[in-house]
């Protein structure tokens, strides 16, 4: 047994050693991701609106890592690439966690052009170039984790988020597409869906007694989910844990997709 294949087994989920990359980690489900992988041992680049990641930065530099925040626009494509390019340039990026994305709540026959390029230019056309800018050196090394966040409608349709459905369903597609084409090369190419959580995407549905009630009244566990506990499944499909783990769409939702 080689070490590094010893060192596997012991600590399965162990990323110590490795540097990842997250985007939208200033609140919410990203900045709980961002400490997840923080607390297993990896460095941190957190890339996202300017002013927005630096309580983050301090939650992970307190728990002892390693933390560079870089600003960038996932709207501006030609600014991924420059950025992507500087990154890859200074640091060897071993995990890429696509979670920044945006969501417009309005009747189909309402949605502007504006409101639907602006979901699909950051949820999915942002991904996609994410995905090619960091995944392109882990392909020529062997050897890389890129974890997308999905959602529970990435399976269906919803109501009144036709952009937002549109550009999760898209990012299923392209998890799906990436890993077998990079899946020969090393790379792992997988997402979460999480199902309904608290944060401040959901506020609208939390606030509605309705809406709230007849979510509640599906999911077996009884509760909307909590940030954390999405960091628990980046965490394992970030590490050698999840090594033959390749186009899977994890869903974390309480079992609202089982009912």
């Amino acid at each position: 047994m080689t070490t590094q294949t010893a060192a596997a087994v012991r600590s399965p989920f162990d990323l110590h050693g490795r540097c990842a990359v997250v985007t939208g980690a200033g609140r919410g489900l990203g900045q709980a991701i961002a400490r997840g992988l923080a607390q297993a041992g990896a460095d941190l680049v957190l890339l996202g609106r300017p002013g927005s990641q630096s309580s983050t930065r301090d939650q992970v530099a307190d728990l002892g890592g390693d933390v560079e925040i870089v600003d960038l626009d996932i709207s501006d494509h030609d600014a991924v690439e420059r950025v992507a390019a500087e990154v890859t340039s200074n640091r060897q990026v071993d995990i890429l966690i696509n979670n920044a994305g945006v969501i417009d709540r309005a009747d189909s026959v309402d949605v502007s052009q504006q409101s639907w390029h602006r979901v699909v230019d950051i949820n999915l056309t942002g991904v996609f170039l994410l995905c090619q800018q960091f995944g392109h050196p882990m392909t020529e090394r062997g050897q890389g984790k890129i974890v997308s966040v999905a959602s529970l409608l990435s399976f269906q349709g919803g109501l009144r988020v036709a952009a937002y459905t549109a550009s999760k369903h898209g990012v299923a597609g392209i998890t799906k597409a990436l890993a077998n084409e990079w899946g020969p090369l090393g790379v792992q190419v997988n997402a979460i869906a999480p199902g309904y959580m608290a944060t401040d995407n959901t506020t609208a549905l939390r606030e509605d007694p309705d809406r709230s009630r007849s979510i509640l009244e599906r999911i077996p566990a009884g509760r909307w989910g909590d940030a954390t506990d999405v960091a628990g499944a980046a965490v394992f499909l970030s590490s050698a844990a999840a090594d033959y783990v390749n186009g899977h769409v994890l869903v974390v939702d309480g079992g609202w997709m089982a009912r």
